[in-house]
């Protein structure tokens, strides 16, 4: 439900802290796929997670460790 109030609006930006850490895996993948096909009409999503498989789907990457930056990854195009 949080998902669809964020989204209705069509904002520029989405900040999502842990979108699908109480969803089952089907669903934490519908939310994901939700938030890709958003990135790609052009809304910039910022993604908090603790899944390195959702984190490889992001086109920028920060890993964060202690409260320092340990890794940035930027995908090439």
């Amino acid at each position: 439900m949080a998902v669809a109030r964020a989204v209705v609006a069509r904002p520029k930006i989405i900040l999502a802290d842990e979108p699908t850490g109480n969803l089952d895996s089907k669903h934490g993948e519908d939310v994901m796929d939700l938030l890709t096909d958003l990135h790609k009409t052009g809304t910039t999503i910022v993604i908090v997670t603790h899944s390195p498989d959702y984190a490889k789907r992001a086109h920028r990457s920060i890993q964060v460790l202690d409260g320092n930056v340990v890794e940035a990854v930027t995908e090439e195009d």
